[in-house]
């Protein structure tokens, strides 16, 4: 079997077992929020554990070595490897720095309306805590530039 075909076949089987069979499984009974958690923590595990198959099979050197024949396209793709792993890369710094980001100002912009709500005065204070944490977004973007920039 070619390299090829069996990382259509993992991406196929993440599909079924990380979205539809969790999903049609929430979907056709009693929509509870017990269900919705199972069938979540069912999706992120099958997901995140297909693609770490179809990365494995994709570029380990010793398959592309033996489906090909040839020690240059190994070198080729071990550069591949690195490239597309410093786009994972960025995009995960900016995404869950982002999401971060997002948790914080939740918890900080609501206790800050609270805040000013009975004392006006405080209202520099309060944007205060509630910049710094949508910084936490910013750092995550400028460290996905720096890991970009590498490339």
């Amino acid at each position: 079997m070619t390299t090829e075909l069996l990382i259509k076949l993992t991406m196929v089987a993440t599909f079924v077992l990380g979205f539809v069979l969790p999903f049609g499984y929430f979907y056709t009974g009693k929509k509870t929020k017990k269900r919705y958690k199972k069938s979540l923590t069912t999706n992120v595990v099958f997901v995140v554990a297909g693609i770490l198959i179809a990365i494995v099979l994709a570029y380990n050197p010793e398959v592309a070595l033996a489906s090909t024949g040839a020690a240059a396209e190994t070198v080729g793709e071990a550069a591949g490897l690195a490239t597309g792993l410093g786009y994972i890369a960025a995009a995960l710094s900016t995404g869950l720095s982002c999401v971060g980001g997002g948790i914080a100002v939740a918890s900080a912009a609501s206790a800050a309306l609270g805040a000013i709500s009975e004392d006006g005065s405080i209202f520099g204070r309060s944007l205060i805590f509630v910049g710094l944490a949508e910084g936490v977004a910013l750092y995550g973007l400028i460290i996905s530039f720096m890991i970009l920039g590498q490339l």
